[in-house]
């Protein structure tokens, strides 16, 4: 007897920012990477326990220490119907670190690459970096053909006010294609038929909301509006658990959330004091780091989802991480270096921020505002939605920020990935750390980053990172706050797969 069809069955969800455009290189983002790693795809991509395994490359091998060599799969077609190739590894490698990408760090500016031949791919390094390629399920491969038919080889970047066509619609190999995209608003997706893999998931039809509010969005999940939401706001995942129909999928984070200060310009751009720069003094960093009460972040705001971060890493990736402890609230202690700084009567500061991107983010920034405010240090918080956020205080904004809270999930899951972004010196050509955007600089802590990306023994390697991160410590490079716990809320009809860094791939879904 035949079986019976599979029964049609549609994804609804929300999150609770905006999907404002489709090229894959322009916002090094977590929500709008995944969400874009459903149509498109890397070399290489995870599994649900972050392991890595091939993806449109079916195997690699390293023919020195310098010189990887990626043997494509064959047969895969771009949605358009258009043959994935060789040429278009070597088009997506100039692409992804050209004028306004915003993820060039996934390929270094010195690496070559070249095609052997359609279905083979050479990468040739100055020095031996064995993670090349723990962060290339994010660099997502392009069409040649279509994009540059399209006119859209330059990337529109995250401060561009006009849009190319690549960033509104979209042509990948992914197991999901784009069949309408209305930017901030509604993302429609579909199966893609000819997807190279076997899908495992039974969706025929995926539809994406923005939800900014947060009681609108656990509302349309509690109805049956909505079949998966995220975040959960962390005062509704006991009302999401106890609702018939509905359940809350909580877990760790990899992601940390910190706060940042312009340590590079000579005068405080968005602040009272004038002629000079008081993020120059550690004594002022200190303050502000001294100021803060994590653990009243910890159990008013986040209501105990989150895990107060010494470090810029979560300790689930450094292994030597519990050797590091925050510096201590003591907000007498920060009044008296303000004093020893020159600031006994403290000085104004906009904090920046955003509304809808991490956990709870303008309502941290307002506590950390009062915090600061009752040592002396002024504080207005300037909260915005992501999109405006980013193309402002990233590069391609001009790094337009004294005082900021951003979260950094390492894409590698490696410490280097973070010391190479967040820490190493950037100067005004935009070389140096990319996201860097208070301009700390310390030249021991690049040299450290360069050594730890060729060293090979784990032991030394460590204890390379080690002495980075203590240098970041007694510096205050930054103020870690938290690493925010994941809560996803879901129908019972959901089976997905909660990855630690945040991506939803619809790929793991079925819905019963």
């Amino acid at each position: 007897m035949a079986s019976a069809p599979a029964r049609a069955e549609t994804l609804k969800y929300a999150y609770q920012g905006p999907l404002n455009q489709l090229d894959p290189y322009s916002l090094n983002e977590t929500f709008t990477l995944a969400t874009l790693s459903n149509v498109y795809e890397g070399l290489v991509r995870r599994n649900e326990r972050l392991e890595i395994e091939p993806a449109l490359a079916e195997r690699w091998e390293l023919i020195s220490p310098t010189h990887w060599r990626f043997h494509l799969r064959k047969g895969v077609k771009f949605h358009n119907g258009n043959d994935f190739t060789a040429d278009d590894v070597v088009f997506s490698a100039e692409r992804v670190r050209a004028k306004g990408s915003d993820l060039a760090t996934r390929l270094g500016p010195t690496v070559r690459v070249e095609a052997v031949d359609a279905h083979t791919v050479d990468f040739l390094l100055d020095a031996p970096n064995p993670i090349l390629h723990s962060e290339w399920e994010t660099w997502l491969i392009m069409d040649r053909e279509w994009t540059e038919a399209n006119n859209a080889v330059a990337v529109t970047s995250a401060s561009d006010t006009v849009a190319n066509h690549a960033a509104l619609a979209a042509n990948g190999t992914g197991p999901f294609r784009i069949v309408s995209h209305e930017p901030g608003v509604r993302t429609v997706f579909e199966p893609h038929s000819g997807w190279w893999d076997v899908a495992l998931h039974n969706l025929t039809r995926v539809e994406f909301t923005p939800v900014a509010s947060d009681a609108t969005r656990v509302a349309a999940l509690l109805s049956g509006e909505l079949d998966m939401i995220f975040p959960v706001p962390v005062q509704d995942v006991k009302r999401v658990e106890e609702t018939d129909g509905t359940r809350a999928l909580i877990g760790p984070e990899l992601r940390t959330i910190y706060i940042g200060m312009d340590q590079r310009r000579a005068e405080l751009g968005h602040a009272s004091v004038k002629g000079k720069n008081p993020f120059k003094d550690v004594r002022v960093r200190k303050a502000v780091y001294q100021a803060i009460d994590i653990e009243a972040i910890r159990s008013k705001i986040m209501r105990g989802m989150s895990t107060p971060a010494a470090l810029l890493i979560s300790p689930y990736l450094f292994s030597r991480a519990g050797e590091f402890e925050r510096w201590p609230h003591d907000p007498a202690a920060a009044r008296a270096l303000l004093a020893e700084a020159g600031y006994p009567e403290g000085f104004e500061l906009v904090m920046d921020c955003s509304n809808d991107r991490y956990v709870n983010d303008e309502a941290i920034c307002q506590a950390v505002a009062q915090m600061l405010t009752k040592v002396g240090i002024r504080t207005r918080v300037n909260a915005e939605p992501k999109a405006k956020y980013f193309g402002r205080v990233l590069a391609s904004g001009g790094f337009d920020t004294s005082f900021f809270m951003l979260g950094w999930t390492p894409g590698s899951f490696d410490s280097w990935n973070v010391l190479a972004n967040l820490a190493t010196c950037r100067d005004d050509a935009g070389k140096g750390g990319a996201f860097n955007v208070g301009g700390y600089c310390n030249e021991t802590v690049d040299a450290l980053a360069t050594q730890i990306l060729s060293e090979n023994d784990k032991a030394t390697r460590d204890e390379l990172i080690a002495k980075a991160f203590r240098i970041l410590h007694e510096d205050v490079a930054y103020i870690p706050l938290h690493q925010q716990g994941l809560a996803w809320g879901v129908t019972d009809r959901l089976s997905v797969a909660q990855r630690a860094d945040d991506q939803f791939l619809f790929r793991f879904v079925t819905k019963n």
